[in-house]
């Protein structure tokens, strides 16, 4: 009998077809392999009622599926990369980070309006505060409205709640087959995304070569160094995905360009910065472009923004 892989998985729309986008290629890549998915709920998935900075959990997302692989219960676990920390618990590595898709914000308004054209005021629902400080600071005068839920839920709220437009991220729009309602994908000038936002990423046992071997042919060499250099700044100004900070790197040949953005919650400070390197020092370009913010004054905005959360 072939060898059985076991593959943990969120058990949200999105999540599980990422995880059964993974299985499908794996099993492609992987013939003399079977490969079996067990879905789960994470604490991020049960408390909907609250917004996530003031959960205050960098593992909102995660540490279910973790537990579980360090349990032996599944042998990897699919995440977006948005959702995972970027310090993993003791024995976990990331074994795996897919081809990115469209990284980008996307709006979709109930008129079809783009950001720029809306009304004075408009509403605007988005669950990010990375998202609600870069629209503060394009347009002071939104109204910025909670957003939780899954993509079905945050569409009706559009239409129910009276909004003039809803925030996400284009990735999980497109994997769910929402595309046609994309009203807009925000220009990076204006909404740098999430770090590692648009990737795949498959976490497994740290030493365990065989499962590493066979999730390796999934690897996506430039997406995989763009996304070590964003984790890497996120790391080194200690921000989990509920601090806004957004980055976004770029592979072209050997050269690796990151652009990182703090800002603060009412949008009136924002700091962007970027720098240009060679893509083996990925890490390295990551933490040198934090410095370079913190020497801007992120710092100073980011434990600015803790305290408001608490």
């Amino acid at each position: 009998m072939a060898r059985e892989i076991v593959i943990g998985s969120r058990d949200s729309a999105l999540a599980m077809w990422q995880t059964e986008w993974v299985m499908e290629n794996l099993k492609k890549l992987n013939p003399d392999y079977s490969f079996r998915i067990v879905s789960m709920k994470t604490q991020g998935d049960k408390i909907l009622d609250v917004a996530l900075a003031k959960i205050g959990d960098k593992g909102l997302f995660t540490k279910e599926l973790e537990v579980a692989m360090q349990a032996g219960e599944i042998d990897l676990a699919v995440h977006s990369m948005k959702d995972l920390p970027t310090v993993l618990p003791e024995g976990l590595t990331i074994g795996c980070i897919c081809e990115r898709v469209d990284p980008r914000d996307v709006v979709i308004s109930r008129n079809g309006v783009n950001l720029a054209d809306m009304p004075q005021g408009a509403r605007i629902g988005t669950s990010s505060l990375r998202r609600c400080a870069q629209l503060l600071s394009y347009r002071p005068d939104l109204q910025l409205e909670p957003l939780r839920g899954n993509l079905n839920t945050r569409m009706a709220k559009l239409e129910r709640e009276n909004m003039d437009a809803i925030i996400l991220a284009a990735a999980g729009v497109e994997r769910l087959g929402w595309a046609d309602r994309i009203t807009e994908r925000l220009s990076t000038d204006v909404s740098l995304p999430a770090v590692g936002q648009g990737s795949i990423g498959i976490e497994i046992r740290e030493g365990d070569t065989e499962v590493y071997e066979v999730i390796q042919k999934l690897n996506h060499f430039p997406s995989e160094k763009a996304i070590l250099a964003e984790r890497a700044l996120l790391r080194r100004l200690e921000g989990g995905c509920q601090i806004p900070i957004g980055a976004l790197g770029n592979v072209e040949g050997d050269k690796l360009t990151l652009k990182g953005v703090v800002a603060s919650l009412d949008g009136k400070e924002l700091l962007r910065s970027e720098i240009t390197g060679s893509v083996n020092d990925a890490a390295t370009l990551g933490e040198k472009l934090a410095g370079q913010l913190v020497e801007m004054g992120a710092d100073r905005i980011l434990e600015s923004v803790r305290q408001e959360s608490i």
